[in-house]
C-alpha cells in the first residue's frame, strides 16, 4: 500500500460511535476542570506568588474572560476550517498555558498560562456541533446532553481532585497535572475523532471578532471586578458602558457584512434567543450555588459548619455525578417530551432545590440534598439547551450558535459570580476577628439563585416548539 492510499484510509475510518462520544466528553470534562483547578490555592496566590490580592484576582478572571472571547470564536472557525482542527488547537492552548504556568515563578506567567487554559472552554460547542455531523439522529440526543453537561460536571469532579494534589503536593503540580491530561486529551481525539469534513466556506470576520472580544472583555471586567473595584468607580462604569457600546457598533456591523461572524438574524430568531436569554438564567441560578454553598460549608461555626475544602468539595461532588448519570437518560427524555419540556423540568428542580434550602440547611446533610437537585436541573437543563440551538439554526452554523450559547451560560455563572460574592461580602459581621457572611447573607443568595431559576422556567415556557424541519427545510426532522 502506498502513502496516499494509506493517508486516504486514515480519512475515511469510521470510528466506533460510542468511542467519539467518549473521548469528546474527556474534553468537556477536561475544558470545565478549568474553572476549578485553582480553587484550593486561590485564598494562597498573595503568598505564592509574592503579589497583591487584586493582581492574583487576574488568576481567575483572565480564564473567564479568554473562555467568553475564544468559545464563539472558535465556533466559527470550527464551522470554516473543520471542527476537529480547531477542537486540537485548543487543547494545544491548554497544554501550552499548563506549562508556563507550571514553569513560572511569578505572577505573569501564571495569569498567562491561565489565560491559554481558558480558550479550551470552546471544545464543548465544538464537540456538540462534531456530534451533529457524524451521530445517527437515535443517538445524537443523549451524546448532545453528555457533552453539554461536562461543563458542570468537570468543576464539580474536579473540585476534589485539585483539593487533593495540593494537600499532598506543591502548588506546581496542579498545572503539571492540566497539562498532562490535555495531551492525554489531544492524543485520543487525534487517534479516535474523525476529521470534519462539513464546512461553511467563505472568509473569517477579523473585525467581527475584535470587535466581539473587545465589547466583552469590557462588561466582563466591569461585572468579574465590580465588587473589589466599586459598582460605581469610574473604571467600573468605563469597562461596562464601554463594553456594550463597542457591542452595540458591533451589531450594526455584523448585520451589514455578507460573512458575519455570527449571523445575529439567526441569533434574533425567536427559539435561538429565547434559548439563550434562559441559558443566562441557567449559569446563574447554578454558579449562585457554586459561590454560597462551599462557604457555608467551608466556614467555622456558628457562621457555617467548618469542613475543610476537601470534605466541603466530596459533599459539592454529587451533583456532577448526577449530572453525568442523567445525561444519556436527558437525551432520550428530551426525544420522548421535547427539549423545551426538558428545560422547564430542570428549572422547576433548580427551584425545588433552593426552595428546599431556604428552609432547611442547618445540617450538611440539607446542602447535600439541595446541591443534589441543583445537579438534577443543571443536568435536564444543559442538555435541553442544545437541541433547542441546532433545532433552530442550519447545520453550517451549529458550531457559531452553539458558541454562543455557551457565551451565554459564561454571562450567567460571570455575574451570579460578582453578584452573589458581593452579597456575601457586604452583609457579613465579625467572627473571631475575622469577616464572615451572616445568616441572611446566604438566605438572600438563595432567593437570587432560586429567582434565577424562575426567570428561566417563565423564559423556557414562550420558547416554540415547532420542528425544525419548518423553520428550516434543509434540517432533518
Amino acid at each position: 500500500m502506498n502513502r496516499d492510499e494509506d493517508a486516504r484510509r486514515r480519512l475515511t475510518r469510521k470510528p466506533p460511535q460510542g468511542a467519539v462520544v467518549a473521548v469528546l466528553a474527556i474534553a468537556g470534562l477536561s475544558s470545565s476542570f478549568m474553572f476549578t483547578l485553582v480553587v484550593p490555592i486561590q485564598a494562597r496566590l498573595p503568598e505564592l506568588l509574592h503579589a497583591s490580592r487584586e493582581d492574583t484576582a487576574w488568576v481567575v478572571t483572565v480564564t473567564l474572560l479568554v473562555a467568553a472571547v475564544v468559545t464563539p470564536i472558535a465556533g466559527r472557525l470550527g464551522d470554516m476550517y473543520g471542527k476537529r482542527r480547531i477542537v486540537l488547537v485548543l487543547l494545544a492552548a491548554l497544554v501550552l498555558g499548563s506549562v508556563i504556568a507550571a514553569l513560572s515563578p511569578g505572577i505573569v506567567g501564571v495569569i498567562i498560562g491561565r489565560g491559554l487554559q481558558g480558550a479550551v472552554t470552546g471544545v464543548v460547542p465544538l464537540g456538540i456541533s462534531i456530534l451533529r455531523d457524524i451521530l445517527h439522529e437515535d443517538r445524537v440526543d443523549s451524546a448532545i446532553a453528555l457533552i453539554s453537561a461536562t461543563l458542570g460536571v468537570g468543576g464539580a469532579l474536579g473540585m476534589p481532585l485539585s483539593a487533593l494534589v495540593t494537600q499532598y503536593a506543591d502548588w506546581h503540580a496542579l498545572f503539571w497535572m492540566s497539562a498532562g491530561l490535555g495531551a492525554v486529551v489531544f492524543a485520543l481525539v487525534v487517534w479516535i475523532v474523525p476529521v470534519s469534513v462539513l464546512r461553511t466556506a467563505g472568509r473569517f470576520d477579523y473585525v467581527g471578532a475584535a470587535g466581539l472580544a473587545v465589547g466583552l472583555t469590557g462588561i466582563l471586567l466591569a461585572i468579574s471586578r465590580g465588587n473589589e473595584w466599586g459598582w460605581t468607580s469610574p473604571a467600573v462604569l468605563a469597562f461596562g458602558l464601554g463594553g456594550i457600546a463597542v457591542l452595540l457598533v458591533w451589531g450594526w456591523y455584523e448585520l451589514r457584512i455578507d460573512e458575519p461572524l455570527l449571523d445575529l438574524r439567526v441569533a434574533a430568531r425567536r427559539p435561538v434567543l429565547l434559548t439563550n436569554i434562559a441559558s443566562v438564567a441557567m449559569g446563574f441560578s447554578l454558579f449562585s450555588s457554586n459561590v454560597s454553598y462551599p462557604q457555608l460549608l467551608e466556614l467555622p461555626p456558628p457562621a457555617g459548619f467548618g469542613l475543610s475544602l476537601l470534605l466541603a468539595s466530596l459533599v459539592i461532588m454529587p451533583a456532577g455525578l448526577v449530572m453525568m448519570v442523567l445525561s444519556p437518560y436527558s437525551g432520550r427524555l428530551a426525544r420522548t417530551v421535547g427539549p423545551r419540556r426538558l428545560l422547564v423540568l430542570g428549572a422547576v428542580a433548580l427551584i425545588v432545590a433552593y426552595g428546599f434550602t431556604l428552609l432547611f440547611s442547618s445540617e450538611v446533610w440539607h446542602l447535600l440534598v439541595a446541591n443534589i437537585l441543583v445537579g438534577v436541573g443543571i443536568g435536564f437543563g444543559y442538555a435541553a439547551m442544545p437541541m433547542l440551538i441546532m433545532r433552530s439554526v442550519p447545520q453550517s452554523e451549529t458550531g457559531a450558535s452553539n458558541g454562543l450559547n455557551a457565551l451565554f451560560r459564561s454571562l450567567g455563572t460571570s455575574t451570579a459570580a460578582a453578584i452573589i460574592g458581593a452579597v456575601l461580602a457586604t452583609m457579613s459581621t465579625t467572627q473571631d476577628g475575622v469577616q464572615v457572611p451572616t445568616a441572611a447573607a446566604f438566605q438572600l443568595s438563595f432567593v437570587l439563585g432560586g429567582g434565577a431559576a424562575v426567570v428561566a422556567l417563565v423564559v423556557a415556557a414562550f420558547i416554540p416548539t415547532r420542528p425544525a424541519a419548518e423553520a428550516h427545510p434543509s434540517l432533518p426532522s
